[in-house]
């Protein structure tokens, strides 16, 4: 393993990019295509050939406004809806009309998508309200495609640095970034005129059923950096209670049923076989149904796919075995279990944050601007609800379109010394004691406690208990956390984070004192829905003596109105039983 070694360097760019999964390269790339002569630098902790969400595959665009099967406006609905109305509906609009000329160019890239016998878009129906879902038989290319498009226009990668703290000027605007290197642990200070976040959802947040610390829904190298660093630099958070929760494969982790089986006509099925929701699009009323099918004597939950013709199942096979979770067809096979004889049994996923399935993520403006002068976010990490893969693209082309802009007419903000050598200090602590606990010991007691204290249904008594615990388990990573050579400092750095974001969701959850967004936000002792008080968003951020502060932030005035026989849509899920 690579020894610690002491250094220091610095650049600089107009345009720092953060991140080199989806929402990453295609800000950057967009950012270069619009200025040739702007100078972009895209940073990766791993390799941005194999980095990200994306880079197993992915089986299909989830949101896909396409004309001719819906539009924008009837997206912004879908998505205002299945958010229990706490929108900016700004910044969906925004993405709902630009997201096709965005699946027009990835079609262009070689990525390919689904196609009728006419040779139009073949979209299906999985949604509500909409129909939205675009399949790609060829969805493990994207990354391929996406790097490909990366070194034709010559863009700048720095692999293996992980940025830990962003710089601010004493006027607040944003300049630059910490970084360390993961190989080596040397700094490098990044002066920038615009940083744009894409770091990815903060998917080592709960801890899976398997005890499998990497074993997560979402890419689990995506530790919630984006949030902590966001949070770090003063910038507002979002919705940070409304978690992400999905219905997934029991010990696999693996999507299950929505956007793949859903569309070849699978569904979620008690253990009697029987349908009990009607639309199994991921959203947080979906989730409340399929917790109270577990709870009740008709659980455990299912995937029902043995009613399918054989040759159905094989194609649903083909994508989930194939493009989407490559090892999953050995999982099935190990366990002797036969999509066509029997039903797979499904659970609900450890929690997170992540704006792809949920609402929680930096808050952002429709130009991905966030609260802080300087500063963009998108992808998982940004607050456009349910965002998923093409939202990623879609948005962080908007950042990088609008960086670009925005770096004109303004030269480099000061920075104080005094910062990147605090920082410094604080990275490099645990390499400094000669015993203590190791970095992975602190996570796996992290992320347990998120576990026991914070998923949902939630209770007030025990988020405060959450709280103390926190407190005591950071305490332990202050003064006794050790590490021996740089990958285990990542790890390190990336347990800080975590720890962050388990702070900022106990905070966030005991300050909304309703039951909200079905089981995200379902607390116990506050069942009801309480729009008179709490239809608003809340927004965290640091406060000036370094601790966190939360208030409401009013949702802004629709641009796309709801008519009432729309709004409680996704409260009609459940099938009757006599139906």
């Amino acid at each position: 393993m690579d020894e610690i070694t002491d250094g220091t360097s610095q650049v600089d760019c107009d345009i720092l990019v953060i991140g080199g999964g989806t929402a990453g390269p295609m800000a950057a790339y967009k950012a270069k295509q619009k200025n040739p002569d702007a100078k972009i630098i895209l940073l990766e902790k791993a390799n941005v050939k194999r980095s990200g969400a994306i880079s197993m595959g992915m089986d299909g665009l989830n949101n896909a406004v396409i004309p001719g099967h819906s539009t924008p406006e009837q997206y912004v609905k879908e998505i205002t809806v299945a958010n229990d109305g706490i929108c900016d509906q700004k910044a969906v609009y925004k993405y709902a009309n630009r997201c096709f000329e965005v699946i027009q160019e990835l079609d262009q890239f070689g990525i390919r998508f689904q196609k009728d016998e006419n040779g139009e878009y073949d979209v299906k129906k999985v949604h509500h309200i909409g129909t939205y879902v675009l399949p790609m038989p060829n969805g493990d290319t994207v990354k391929k495609a996406l790097y490909r498009q990366l070194k034709r226009a010559r863009l700048l990668i720095s692999n293996r640095y992980m940025a830990t703290r962003l710089l601010k000027g004493k006027d607040g605007r944003i300049a630059g970034v910490v970084a360390v290197n993961t190989r080596n642990a040397e700094f490098l200070v990044i002066r920038a005129k615009a940083v744009i976040l894409c770091m990815g959802a903060a998917g080592r947040l709960g801890l899976p059923a398997s005890g499998y610390l990497y074993g997560t829904y979402e890419n689990a190298a995506n530790s919630g950096d984006g949030y902590a660093m966001a949070y770090h630099a003063g910038a507002g958070l979002s919705n940070l209670e409304c978690f992400q929760i999905n219905p997934l494969i029991k010990d696999y982790n693996g999507p299950a049923c929505a956007y793949v089986a859903g569309p070849f006509g699978g569904y979620t099925a008690n253990n009697e076989g029987m349908r009990f929701i009607e639309c199994d699009y991921w959203s947080g009323q979906m989730m409340q149904e399929f917790y109270n099918e577990l709870q009740s004597g008709k659980g455990p939950v299912f995937l029902k796919l043995n009613h399918l013709a054989d040759e159905t199942v094989s194609e649903i096979e083909n994508i989930l075995h194939e493009v989407e979770r490559p090892t999953r067809g050995r999982f099935q096979t190990n366990r002797k279990v036969d999509y066509r004889n029997g039903m797979i049994e499904m659970h609900i996923s450890e929690i997170g944050f992540c704006s792809g399935h949920s609402a929680s993520g930096v808050f952002v403006d429709e130009n991905a601007r966030t609260t802080v002068d300087g500063l963009y976010a998108a992808g998982d990490m940004a607050s456009v609800p349910h965002n998923y893969m093409l939202g990623a693209f879609t948005n962080g082309m908007v950042a990088g379109e609008d960086a670009v802009d925005f770096v004109k007419e303004i030269d480099f903000a000061e920075y104080d010394e005094a910062d990147v050598h605090a920082e410094k200090e604080r990275v490099l602590a645990p390499t400094l004691r000669e015993d203590g606990i190791p970095p992975n010991q602190l996570e796996y007691k992290t992320r347990r406690l998120v576990n026991d204290y914070l998923q949902p249904p939630k209770v007030t008594r025990k988020m405060q208990l959450a709280q103390d615990r926190f407190a005591e388990t950071r305490n332990d990573m202050e003064q006794a956390m050790v590490v021996t050579n740089a990958h285990e400092l990542m790890r390190s750095l990336e347990v800080a984070s975590i720890m962050d974001c388990a702070d900022m969701a106990a905070h966030a959850s005991l300050f909304r004192t309703e039951s909200r967004w079905g089981l995200y936000h379902n607390r116990a002792d506050f069942p009801e829905r309480d729009n008179a008080n709490w239809f608003c968003h809340s927004l965290l951020s640091k406060d000036a003596n370094g601790g966190m502060s939360i208030e409401k932030k009013a949702v802004e005035p629709y641009i796309i109105p709801i008519d009432e026989d729309e709004k409680d849509a996704y409260e009609k899920q459940r099938v009757k039983a006599n139906a």
